[in-house]
């Protein structure tokens, strides 16, 4: 009886030692925001200034794809444009002779007022000259119309070209490998040489200064829980220490789903868990996959 009474305190000593040593609320991995970055347009990657563990800065050129036949297409738009062009009337050019006689005419027209004002000229000489100033000035205004209508018509021949070359010129532009973000190249897809296609992935990166701990909690823990909540978490240091830091849920799941094997939650018999995420400012001992424990 003694011996029996002495196994079942052992076993209640056990357990309540395995119970204390799970000093956390919820366990989860590091993630963080990836972004792949693909080929926006076609030919040799010519240059790819792209390592594994490089810092990129948004905006910073990472490499060329090859640009020629872009250009020399663009080149043969722009000789097309211009043999279009060449067809415009010289507006200019043709209504001189026009503008010469009603120069002339206003002239004479003027002339003859003043001889007619001397007796030196009748007044039917001088409405004469008044009607031929119309016709002129009409003939005048009809042509300048027409020349005008024909050069609109063969300037708008000239759009879709346009379009064509403002197309050419976003391929160009596309051409240029650019990081989208700041962050840390975590994959490279791609080597200087490569033929790039438009959709080819070149690198894959990811901002490691806020980095994700992604955890689980129990639908008893999830009414406790709210956006904002400040919370400590726990990783790792070496074998016999850890770090804390600070952290902010950002993210609560609305859906339940079946226990990840390689996690474990403060209900070790919870078969369902809400998924949360915890925004951690990194201080570079962060990375992607490491382990950490969630303290509310």
């Amino acid at each position: 009886m003694n011996r029996l009474t002495y196994f079942i305190l052992v076993g209640v000593v056990s357990i309540s030692c395995n119970s204390g040593n799970q000093q956390f609320d919820a366990t989860g991995n590091f993630e963080a925001d990836e972004t792949i970055v693909s080929a926006e347009g076609n030919g040799k990657l010519l240059q790819f200034n792209c390592e594994e563990g490089q810092h990129l800065k948004k905006g910073e050129v990472i490499g060329y794809i090859d640009t020629t036949q872009l250009h020399l297409m663009k080149r043969q738009l722009e000789y097309s444009i211009t043999a279009i062009r060449s067809r415009k009337p010289d507006v200019e050019k043709q209504l001189l002779s026009l503008k010469e006689k009603i120069d002339f005419t206003i002239r004479e027209k003027n002339r003859f007022e003043r001889l007619l004002e001397g007796d030196a000229a009748t007044q039917k000489q001088v409405d004469d000259l008044s009607s031929q100033l119309e016709v002129l000035l009409r003939e005048y205004s009809a042509l300048e119309s027409s020349l005008q209508i024909s050069t609109n018509s063969i300037e708008k021949e000239t759009l879709p070209i346009r379009a064509q070359i403002e197309q050419i010129n976003d391929q160009i532009k596309k051409s240029v490998v650019i990081s989208p973000v700041n962050g840390m190249v975590l994959t490279k897809y791609a080597e200087p040489g490569e033929l790039a296609v438009t959709g080819r992935a070149l690198f894959k990166m990811a901002d490691l200064t806020v980095i994700n701990l992604r955890a689980y909690v129990s639908g008893s823990q999830l009414p406790s829980l709210k956006l904002g909540q400040d919370v400590s978490i726990k990783v790792d240091a070496n074998a016999d220490d850890y770090t804390t830091h600070n952290g902010k849920i950002i993210w609560v799941s609305d859906k339940a789903e079946f226990t990840p094997k390689t996690i474990q939650t403060k209900e070790e018999r919870a078969n369902l868990v809400y998924a949360i995420k915890i925004a951690v400012k990194n201080d570079g001992t962060l990375k992607i996959g490491m382990y950490g424990e969630v303290l509310f």
